[in-house]
């Protein structure tokens, strides 16, 4: 079965939707800001040092609720480099962009917006356009991995509704770093390994989690070798050519690996050099109202008293300043008070703890043998190969985000967890898909329960390519419970986060 073709409509219709879920957001983001007063968060909080003029003032006004929380953060570093202590946990790759946008294609718009107007005009311009092409490469991702049309096409609708739907069109780099971790894993399942490296090292640029991809890239080469050995033991390979075939998979995961962390490690170069370094050439002079800001809320600046990260064996600044300004560490947000977040997580938190239980329950042969044989059965009688959520393929997106949501359980802010998962792993949208057309076989057609197979050869004509979630939101009194459970938690907070978010509430 040929499952991308030029002309794609289910693609057609992921594009389309993409891009009009982005518009209501910012339609509602803007009518939000304006009705809720917002709240006097103790947040980073930059002086301006430029006179807003009109232009400024209505750019403010529309979409000033997307520069919140963290996006201060990305704008400030994007307009004046790091020039803070604390802003070393947020990674150049996205501020880069939003720079390299403002200057260069919003450069027209220099008589009518200062540069930190045309910062945010840029951010979220540019977050429009990741995120809608990310729904196209989880898309095609879904393709390849899933082998079922139809459920890809599900998750990639799904994603369009994302819990963490507020973060992908704020100031934020979810949006880029699903865009580049989706695609990377799209081509390393094409089998195009540069590429694939490429675009795995620059999500690793964009945000830390970006390391964790390098498991992607060993379990393909493990697979590659596990391939060459049942060749060589069925006689149909040479001792020689299993030797030659088990270097160059060394290689490659070596070679793989050291490209993806290559942006981390730079990014830790530079930060010792611009904080720990005698060498002046990276330091910044700063303007009078960011020192006296920095004198008051006690921001450790370039120029002043080396931390003690500089002295330790491994400088590492990333894992110092989550550390020490976000209280980021084992087992730390245990405790009574973060319950309410704790509940806010617990969404994310069972639907991957549960997708998780389902796959290997389905076949916990194949799970132990870590997913290295070629073929999947549907069950123990069954000598059908599996397609769709408990297709073989499916094994390391799995374990990618159990280790994600194990981190982020064990070790970080636990209220994180949507937008973290959210951004980082497909498995949140295909599990949900899953469920959808398991819990509701009239999803596609009206046909009753077991006469329908989502995964089936769909012929690309427009009713086909229908968007199925229009209509299961007209028909809700009909949903199952199940369904209203998912559609209800996706909307929810994809509503929920734009409120509280845009005023300065307490939603990160």
């Amino acid at each position: 079965m040929r499952l991308l073709v030029v002309q794609d409509t289910f693609l057609g219709e992921v594009f389309r939707f993409a891009l009009s879920t982005r518009c209501l957001t910012l339609v509602l983001q803007a009518l939000f800001n304006l009705l809720i007063p917002d709240h006097a968060a103790d947040a980073f909080h930059p002086p301006r040092l430029s006179v807003p003029g009109r232009g400024d003032q209505l750019l403010e006004l529309l979409l000033g609720g997307l520069t919140r929380w963290d996006a201060e953060h990305f704008l400030f570093i994007a307009e004046y480099g790091y020039l803070y202590e604390h802003n070393l946990a947020f990674f150049p790759g996205y501020p880069l962009c939003v720079r390299v946008a403002a200057d260069i294609a919003l450069w027209p718009l220099r008589g009518l917006l200062c540069l930190r107007s045309r910062l945010i005009l840029s951010a979220v311009l540019l977050n429009v356009i990741f995120s809608t092409l990310a729904a196209a490469a989880l898309y095609h991702l879904g393709c390849m991995v899933l082998q079922c049309r139809r459920t890809a096409f599900l998750a990639s609708l799904l994603y369009c509704l994302t819990p963490a739907n507020v973060f992908m069109a704020a100031g934020y780099s979810e949006s880029l770093f699903a865009l580049l971790a989706f695609s990377g894993m799209w081509q390393l399942e094409r089998e195009r390994h540069v590429a694939s490296c490429l675009l795995l090292s620059l999500a690793t640029g964009v945000r830390s989690n970006g390391l964790i991809s390098t498991g992607f890239l060993l379990h393909s080469q493990c697979k590659r070798v596990v391939r060459g050995l049942q060749s060589y033991l069925s006689a149909s390979a040479r001792l020689p050519q299993l030797v030659k075939l088990f270097l160059s998979s060394t290689a490659h995961v070596l070679l793989g690996a050291l490209t993806i962390a290559l942006p981390f490690a730079l990014f830790q170069y530079y930060s010792y050099l611009t904080f720990c370094s005698a060498d002046n050439s990276l330091k910044q002079a700063l303007p009078k109202p960011l020192l006296q800001l920095a004198l008051d809320m006690g921001y450790r600046v370039a120029d002043g008293e080396l931390p003690s990260w500089c002295f330790q064996e491994y400088p590492i600044a990333y894992a110092y300043v989550q550390d020490v300004y976000w209280n980021v560490g084992f087992l730390r947000y245990f405790s009574l008070w973060q319950a309410p977040n704790f509940l806010l997580a617990l969404p994310v938190i069972t639907l991957t703890s549960w997708a998780t239980c389902m796959y290997v329950a389905a076949d916990p042969w194949f799970c132990l043998k870590l997913g290295l044989q070629t073929h999947k059965r549907l069950n123990k009688r069954s000598v059908k190969t599996a397609t769709g959520f408990h297709g073989s393929r499916v094994f390391m997106y799995v374990i990618h985000a159990s280790t994600l949501l194990l981190f982020g359980l064990l070790c970080m802010h636990v209220q994180v967890l949507t937008r973290f998962l959210g951004s980082s792993s497909p498995l949140l949208y295909w599990f949900s898909a899953h469920l959808l057309q398991e819990d509701d076989p009239s999803l596609w057609h009206r046909r009753p329960a077991g006469t329908f197979n989502p995964c089936q050869p769909a012929q690309l004509r427009k009713r086909n390519s229908t968007n199925p979630l229009p209509s299961l939101l007209l028909s809700w009194r009909a949903c199952s419970a199940l369904t209203k459970c998912i559609l209800g938690y996706f909307l929810f907070y994809w509503l929920l986060g734009l409120i509280l978010y845009c005023n300065f509430l307490p939603w990160t």
